[in-house]
């Protein structure tokens, strides 16, 4: 039987006073003993469920915040159920270093700290490299870390905003049931189960499991009037093993179906404005996506003794897609009622990703301090293969008010001629936290990368500085230091098309320089943090398309973000809690006779975020949240703005308790006030946010 945190916080306050009251009654009627008693009396309840101490994928180790020389936020799996969100994108709108990119082809784009994070490298799984070019399944997930700045050291190529490591759902030893239920106004619903428990009588057996079942409907539509529409299934299986004290074997499985109608997204005019219906989707009607992921993996844990211990991962992950498109494009000086083009395809992905990991820490004292060691290895193996078949036409003219072409009769397995690209590499690093004394520690590390690819080999060596000064238990001051990497695809621009074709390029590398402090307050019940950084990076590609369908794709001098956050998260009474953060941001290109004084695309200089819980009662509570984005650029040349919006989403959520069941009915309104705004993409790609919605869902926990 699984209780909500607020049952047990609420259970444990009872059962305390209860306990108590009888002790002190009887000390009062006992006639053998008249001592008194000192009698402690607990007011209030505490939901803890906003703030979380540690996260091990920023220092691949079990480490406090406090002391990680590292900005780092961690949402909960109670944001994450308070907000209904279905997608990663809902969820990371938490952080106000994140913004959202374009949404085109049912995948989602994000910035971190200005900076995109890549689908290859962008992404990690409990501390795997994950390929995520798909919506990920949320409802696996019970917390994510947002791992700024570069991280390299430990993951190996990566981009300098950061990583997002998602942590997903453990097996547990008591019994748990839930399902949920949820649905809004457009007829969209979904149904969940989770699930988990111990197997055998002395609990060495555990597993979890989730089965997600996903049918969408959006509010964008077709030219035809059809509304776009999305099917998922999801099924998700952890099996944990004690073989003994000392020896943990975990095992896990999913599998994702996910098939969507395209929506690449609206177009805007030369004032940043949507061109016709914000509600218009270029694409036909047929065009598609389809995709299928699987994951499997072992993960083993072993105490080697009282100072050591061994952790070794692996896990296979493939992804399959079929991709129909209508690739509609975007005349350079298009105007609703005008004709476009559109080129339809057929296509199939094939990625296949391989990780695998070693990681040997202990904790240990020499020279008199004591050191907190991890030496590790990880690896990563990458497929990549593509068929492709163009319509054999080539192409139609389309304008809104003519009847839908239909679908082209193609299909991608005509193509003979399969294109692939792979590669491997791995690297070794080593990083220590020292603890000089209560008041300092320092943390060094380095990593040796190497990468096998052909026409694109690549070694790097990196380090990783911090020192940290803790002037009371609940308060850090620190400095670090970090470097990044990326190898580019080649070593030359290999398109044929491109005006630079046969250019040399260079690896993407990025370095930063960061600064920060955090507190806890309130008895630690609340989670102050801040940070100053100024990243660099060198060696960025950027491609210019041009008015006659040319294109050009220059390695820019270097691009800077500089600014600061600054964020709260946790209980600020006994009934209100909070998670807000607030980033201000001054990204520019330097060096380069093109893009110099540019700012990249949607890197607006402000963007804060906050999402509140207060409890009325013990079994009512509201919800009230607030997301802003600046001003953003929506191209290269900086001459198309999308201008600021703040979006209010609201909530409400009741519990019922009957017999041995928990019934929690939740009410949720996105974007209160009905707000018209734009959020991540260019010119032909941006995603028209969704006007007022409205969820409702209910829940049991048996």
């Amino acid at each position: 039987m699984k209780f909500s945190p607020l049952f047990l916080a609420v259970s444990a306050v009872l059962s305390s006073t209860a306990v108590f009251a009888d002790t002190a009654d009887s000390a009062t009627d006992s006639s053998s003993n008249k001592q008194a008693m000192e009698v402690i009396e607990v007011k209030g309840t505490y939901f803890h469920g906003y703030k979380v101490d540690e996260a091990h994928g920023a220092m691949r180790a079990d480490i406090s915040l406090l002391e990680t020389a590292q900005s780092v936020t961690v949402i909960p799996d109670t944001v994450i159920n308070e907000q209904l969100a279905t997608t990663l994108g809902e969820v990371l709108g938490n952080d106000a270093s994140l913004t959202a990119g374009s949404k085109q082809r049912n995948r989602e784009v994000f910035n971190l700290r200005g900076f995109e994070l890549s689908s290859s490298n962008g992404y990690l799984r409990d501390g795997h490299q994950h390929w995520s070019h798909y919506q990920q399944p949320i409802e696996t997930l019970e917390s994510i870390e947002v791992i700024k700045g570069p991280s390299s050291i430990l993951y190996g190529q990566s981009g300098p905003g950061g990583l997002v490591n998602m942590v997903t759902k453990k097996p547990t030893a008591n019994s748990i049931f839930n399902i949920g239920i949820d649905f809004d106004q457009e007829g969209s619903s979904r149904y969940t189960l989770d699930a988990g428990g111990a197997i055998t009588e002395d609990e060495s057996l555990r597993y979890r499991a989730n089965l997600v079942k996903q049918d969408v409907t959006y509010q964008r539509e077709y030219q035809n009037g059809e509304q776009r529409e999305r099917e998922r299934f999801l099924g998700a299986l952890v099996v944990d093993y004690d073989v003994n004290d000392d020896l943990l074997i975990s095992v896990h499985y999913d599998r994702t179906n996910d098939k969507a109608g395209l929506d690449t997204g609206a177009w805007l005019d030369d004032n940043g404005n949507v061109i016709g219906d914000d509600k218009t989707i270029r694409d036909m009607s047929w065009a598609f996506t389809d995709i299928t992921v699987e994951n499997y993996g072992i993960d083993v844990d072993y105490i080697l003794n009282d100072a050591w211990q061994v952790s070794i991962g692996y896990n296979e992950q493939t992804f399959e897609r079929q991709r129909f498109e209508s690739a509609p494009k975007k005349p350079s000086d298009f105007v609703e009622g005008d004709s476009y083009t559109s080129n339809p395809y057929d296509r199939h992905d094939d990625w296949q990703f391989t990780t695998a990991f070693i990681d040997f820490t202990g904790e240990f004292e020499l020279a008199g301090v004591d050191h907190n060691l991890l030496i590790g290895a990880n690896y990563l193996d990458y497929y990549y293969g593509q068929l492709r078949t163009k319509n054999k036409s080539d192409s139609f003219e389309y304008s809104a008010g003519q009847v839908e072409p239909s679908r082209p009769d193609i299909s991608y397995a005509t193509d003979d001629s399969l294109y692939t690209s792979e590669y491997d590499y791995y690297g070794i690093y080593i990083q220590d936290l020292i603890t000089i004394n209560q008041e300092w520690q320092v943390m060094i590390g380095g990593r040796y990368d190497k990468q096998s690819k052909t026409g694109a080999d690549n070694e790097s060596v990196l380090p990783k500085t911090g020192l940290l000064y803790h002037p009371s238990d609940n308060a850090t001051f620190y400095a670090s230091y970090s470097e990044g990497f990326e190898p580019q695809s080649s070593e030359t621009i290999n398109d044929e098309d491109d005006l630079n074709y046969g250019m040399e390029i260079d690896a993407k590398t990025s370095k930063q320089y960061e600064i920060g402090a955090k507190w806890q307050l309130l008895d630690d019940r609340l989670l102050l943090t801040s940070a100053i950084f100024d990243i660099t990076k060198s060696g960025v590609l950027v491609t210019e398309y041009y008015d006659d369908d040319s294109y050009r794709t220059s390695q820019v001098g270097e691009q800077r973000h500089k600014g600061f956050e600054m964020a709260a998260q946790g209980a600020v009474t006994d009934k209100l809690f909070v998670m807000t953060s607030v980033m201000n941001l001054d990204a520019v290109y330097e060096n380069d006779e093109e893009y110099t004084g540019k700012t990249p695309v949607d890197a607006p200089e402000w963007s804060a975020s906050i999402w509140s819980r207060y409890e009325i009662t013990e079994n009512f509570a509201i919800n009230a949240g607030a997301f802003y984005e600046g001003e953003r650029f929506a191209d290269q040349d900086n001459t198309i703005v999308k201008d600021a919006y703040t979006r209010i989403d609201v909530g409400a959520t009741y519990k019922i308790a009957l017999q041995n069941t928990d019934i929690n009915l939740r009410f949720n309104v996105q974007n209160l006030f009905d707000t018209d705004y734009l959020a991540g993409g260019g010119v032909s790609n941006v995603t028209v946010g969704d006007g007022r919605s409205f969820r409702v869902a209910m829940q049991l926990a048996f």
